[in-house]
């Protein structure tokens, strides 16, 4: 299992004139006993979070809006309105994109799996610009191996991917839970994770719930694509999975996936659709806009994120919140 947290332990002295105050004032209360000592205040501790999120606009007929700037962009944190100190729209900006690629058995039947190694290497050799970074995350039977890391040189993510074989059990919520924060450390500023999976899921210890709520906390869209889902009832009795799963519960909690981090759903049964749905990320990440502003929490609780224009009937897609 990959070990991405990064937990850094600040510590924290007083300095020799906070300890000599301190000492200064407790001469004092000794020596005014009578007097009523007044009740300290408690502390009240803000956190301040520079927030970034990538913005997608369409109008009605699908087509990516480019001509907006900063000033026609309102952001609202929990319906606050925030103040937008960073912008950017540059099509031509590198991406970095990490592949989640679901490698458990079920993968193996209906030609799932090559059809998806067929189509990462098109993404690899053919859709990626020069200066493009990719890497290559696989998941099975509990465990989310980084076989390729992001680099701009195609040979390891090609090299790993013709060595992956289907195998094992499917922990899907394990994976989309630890997998953003290994995304996020790559170094372009465009950055998307692609989940890849027939959406099986028998081996988590996680909840779809539970592992939503570590995804979201990391600025990275999941673009999800379910490949090859079994959405008849009695074709998904074939398959060895979690207790009360169905067709259409896999479908929801995939959506919930991508919606909730800004990014988009397909669900595909071809190589023909899913060589399309790879070049229509790499189009829509080129066209996202990336707004930052700063947030003040005293707080853990969930923030819920809404972008809006002065101008234009748009169709706008982000993160829901964090």
């Amino acid at each position: 299992m990959i070990d991405i947290s990064n937990r850094k332990i600040a510590a924290r002295g007083l300095s020799l004139l906070t300890v000599l105050v301190f000492m200064v004032m407790a001469a004092i209360r000794a020596q005014e006993k009578t007097q009523k000592v007044p009740q300290e205040k408690a502390a009240y501790n803000v956190t301040v979070n520079a927030i970034t999120i990538a913005v997608t606009v369409q109008d009605k007929k699908g087509r990516y809006i480019n001509n907006l700037e900063e000033k026609d962009f309102v952001v609202y944190e929990n319906n606050e309105k925030k103040i937008i100190n960073y912008f950017q729209h540059d099509q031509s900006a590198p991406l970095s994109l990490t592949v989640l690629l679901d490698v458990s058995g079920s993968m193996a039947l209906e030609n799932k799996f090559e059809d998806c190694r067929r189509a990462l290497q098109v993404l690899a050799e053919k859709v990626l610009a020069p200066q493009d970074e990719l890497a290559l995350l696989v998941f099975a039977d509990g465990e989310v191996e980084v076989v390729a890391r992001h680099s701009t040189d195609r040979s390891a993510f090609l090299a790993s991917l013709e060595g992956e074989q289907a195998y094992g059990k499917t922990a899907l919520n394990d994976a989309v839970a630890v997998s953003p924060q290994y995304a996020v450390r790559a170094k372009n500023e465009k950055r998307a994770l692609i989940l890849i999976t027939d959406g099986i899921e028998n081996d988590s210890q996680s909840s779809a719930e539970q592992a939503l709520e570590i995804a979201r906390r990391v600025d990275v869209p999941i673009y999800v694509i379910g490949y090859k889902i079994p959405r008849a009832e009695e074709i998904l009795a074939r398959h060895k999975r979690r207790t009360g799963l169905t067709a259409m519960g896999i479908v929801e909690t995939l959506k919930m996936f991508a919606e909730a981090t800004g990014g988009k759903a397909f669900f595909l049964d071809d190589l023909e659709s899913l060589l399309a749905t790879i070049y229509e990320i790499k189009r829509e990440q080129s066209h996202q806009y990336l707004i930052g502003y700063t947030s003040y929490k005293d707080d853990d609780k969930y923030r819920r994120i809404r972008v809006t224009t002065v101008k234009g009937n748009y169709r706008i897609r982000t993160r829901q919140g964090y």
